[in-house]
């Protein structure tokens, strides 16, 4: 009997969703680090902090976890210590880029609905406290999962692999934490973030409304330079969290219904619909921390020109080098 079809999609997705993802942050993180691209310093943490959280995502979860440990399932990552750190590292990286996504969204909201508290808030300082505040409460939140998961046999004396502890999920803290998780992970953010940009567009549309209406003697042809910005700002925070929310979808429906507790030593049925679907959920949701790269150069000019800089540098040096040669 073959290999099922969820596997070789797995071995075919996840080393091109690497190849593309990890080079993709690595740019990104170079670009805005340097603070060239006429965005604000708080804004420009944000985006750089997504960026890191999602280069964590390709590197921890989709290189280590889903490449490394399922290719070489006797190496040194299949020691039971080790592989209960990488599934730590896991859960943590990919709740770090959940709740950057969300502390990018609330500053956008601020800046636009809260105009008393923008001052305040929306600062370098303040954006470095929000983040460090998540990262501390991240790193602590997900220390049940080292427990979570036991060994999965003992080889001359050694324990290899890892699984679901039956006893942790199985008891009333486990269950609770295993609800408590989901929620962290999907349904709140995902209702935070539909939350903030209701208010935040509804406020720029009523705005944009009122400018209109006092600039309507001039000629509809002239370029409004406020109205553009906000059209911008709408179009940047919507197709951020608006590709968040669309990738993890089938995610968040799959892990309410299943409750699977997977690993990559998953051994029960692996043409069962749940875990296919978990599967599936898995692909998108990572696949959410490729695309920003794509979504500030479409949306940001001075972005797309430092990104094009940026990729023409090597080639550009390697023709200085060749002309000296010559």
């Amino acid at each position: 009997m073959g290999q099922p079809a969820i596997l070789l999609m797995k071995e075919i997705y996840y080393p091109i969703l690497t190849s593309i993802g990890i080079p993709a942050n690595l740019l990104t993180i170079l670009i805005l680090s340097r603070g060239t691209c006429g965005l604000s310093k708080c804004i420009s943490v944000y985006m750089v902090a997504m960026a890191t959280a999602d280069l964590l995502v390709m590197i921890v979860n989709a290189t280590v976890y889903y490449i490394f440990c399922y290719h070489f399932p006797l190496s040194f990552l299949s020691h039971t210590p080790v592989c209960k750190f990488i599934l730590y590292m896991t859960a943590v990286t990919l709740d770090l880029s959940v709740w950057f996504t969300v502390s990018f969204t609330f500053d956008r909201f601020v800046v636009i609905c809260c105009q008393m508290f923008k001052t305040k808030y929306c600062t370098e300082r303040t954006a470095i406290v929000v983040l460090t505040a998540f990262t501390v409460l991240i790193v602590f939140k997900d220390i049940p999962v080292l427990f979570a998961f036991e060994t999965q046999q003992i080889i001359n004396k050694m324990q290899w692999g890892c699984r679901s502890s039956v006893a942790f999920f199985s008891s009333a803290p486990g269950v609770a934490y295993l609800w408590f998780h989901s929620a962290w992970v999907v349904w709140f953010p995902f209702t935070l973030i539909i939350l903030f940009n209701y208010l935040t567009v509804r406020r720029i549309l009523v705005a944009s409304r009122s400018r209109r209406g006092l600039r309507g003697h001039r000629s509809e042809t002239q370029c409004d330079p406020e109205l553009e910005n906000r059209r911008k700002s709408i179009i940047l925070l919507f197709t951020i969290s608006g590709t968040f929310i669309f990738l993890w979808l089938i995610y968040a429906v799959s892990l309410v219904t299943t409750r699977l507790t997977n690993t990559i030593y998953y051994g029960g049925d692996l043409t069962d619909p749940g875990y296919i679907a978990t599967e599936t959920g898995a692909m998108l949701k990572y696949l959410s921390s490729c695309p920003n790269t794509c979504i500030y150069a479409a949306t940001q000019s001075k972005f797309r020109e430092k990104l094009k800089i940026v990729v023409k540098s090597p080639w550009t040096l390697i023709m200085r080098l060749v002309r000296k040669l010559e």
